[in-house]
């Protein structure tokens, strides 16, 4: 377990130069991103002393350029005001293929190439024509691995978090995450109903959805979440917005979710008793809730809090790991929440933690406030995970005493 306690202001003054700088880069990402993405392993692969036949050259070139033009215009017309499925899938696909090739045209160009110098292999055509075979393979090896890891049912992972003002009567008390399920253009509907299986089989009191269910409206993805309805627990079922909610009319996906059993916790709380303890279970939206112009929605830790005893444990669900600095200060025992995917794929985990204070498990945070961070349930975007696996967690709440 990391502890990264510290007071919230001086924390918030850490991160703020680290956020500051990502903001600016994602001004300019979008144009930039895909011309790098393409352009970069088709230098390495083609242009840097292979000599390979016209042909090969030419057609290598030509596959480039056209990825580099169906990318971006796949992923307009699938995610824009279209909501072109099958364009989603392609635009999609396309960016977590150049993102893998460009990482590894890099380091393979970088690190390989002047290996084999040194070692005396070749001469620089053999050289070149070593690190590009290199590139491609150790690209198809992980494209292909991380596309099982993304389309597969994820693995449970099980933890047991002590919180000192637990109450013994809520000793092993089963709380059950899923978050960041992502439904969208492929079509999951029989992996929605097996990660529900699942979920059901470990027997929890407690079961938390953290948000971004969907990547399109409740309307458009209803068959894919309708599996959650079978989601059973002995106590309760609880559901927070995340951002991706806030660009599919987060309303929808709140009314739909509470017709299937599920408690959404828009700013307010809840009392879960067992054996004479009490545990205040708290919820509120996603911190891009506000700007969405959505009456009524808002993050709004206070409002959730408001008639819970101070004295009383909490537990609260937050879409984004940033919320910790704001459940700190309030005294918040356990934050759950998802949104980083663990980075989804490596190295992308680097400009996640520009914006997270953590990319996943536990974390300490403020004087007693534990942090869970999920590398999430689904997928979003690109259908591959490479080193940084799903999840469904299985925390086990331990008493203080």
């Amino acid at each position: 377990m990391t502890d990264t306690s510290s007071t919230g202001q001086a924390r918030g003054e850490a991160t703020a130069p680290r956020r500051r700088a990502l903001y600016r880069l994602m001004r300019y990402l979008p144009l930039v991103a895909p011309v790098l993405l393409w352009a970069v392993p088709c230098w390495v692969l083609l242009y840097t002393g292979q000599h390979w036949p016209l042909p090969v050259t030419a057609g290598g070139t030509a596959l480039f350029v056209l990825g580099l033009v169906a990318m971006p215009l796949g992923m307009a017309r699938g995610h824009g005001r279209r909501q072109q499925d099958a364009a989603a899938v392609l635009g999609d696909t396309l960016l977590g293929v150049s993102w893998v090739l460009f990482t590894w045209s890099v380091l393979l160009g970088v690190l390989l190439r002047p290996a084999l110098a040194v070692a005396g292999v070749g001469d620089g055509q053999d050289r070149a024509r070593t690190v590009a075979w290199a590139v491609l393979g150790a690209s198809a090896v992980l494209l292909a691995w991380g596309y099982a890891e993304a389309r597969r049912v994820p693995r449970v992972r099980r933890l047991d978090v002590r919180l000192p003002r637990l109450g013994a009567g809520l000793d092993g008390l089963r709380v059950v995450l899923v978050t960041d399920t992502h439904y969208g253009p492929l079509d999951r509907a029989r992996w929605s109903a097996r990660v529900c299986e699942t979920v059901n089989a470990l027997d929890a009191d407690l079961v938390c959805h953290t948000g971004d269910i969907a990547d399109g409206t409740a309307e458009r993805r209803r068959a894919q979440a309708a599996p959650l309805g079978t989601v059973r627990a002995t106590h309760a079922r609880v559901y927070v917005t995340g951002n991706h909610e806030y660009y599919s009319e987060a309303q929808g996906w709140v009314d739909l979710m509470d017709k299937l059993g599920w408690e959404p916790l828009r700013n307010r709380h809840l009392l879960l008793e067992r054996g004479g303890d009490t545990l205040v279970v708290a919820g509120v939206d996603d911190v891009t809730a506000e700007s969405s112009g959505l009456p009524g929605h808002r993050a709004h830790l206070a409002g959730a809090l408001d008639g819970a005893d101070p004295g009383l444990p909490v537990l609260l669900l937050a879409h984004q790991p940033a919320f910790v600095d704001r459940a700190a200060a309030a005294g918040v025992d356990l934050q759950l929440s998802g949104h980083t995917h663990g980075g989804q794929i490596w190295p992308f985990h680097y400009l996640v933690r520009l914006d997270q204070p953590a990319l996943a498990g536990l974390s300490h945070h403020g004087a007693r406030t534990v942090l869970y961070t999920s590398r999430g349930t689904g997928f979003w975007g690109p259908p591959f995970r490479v080193f940084a696996p799903s999840e469904i967690t299985l925390l086990v709440l331990r008493s203080g005493n």
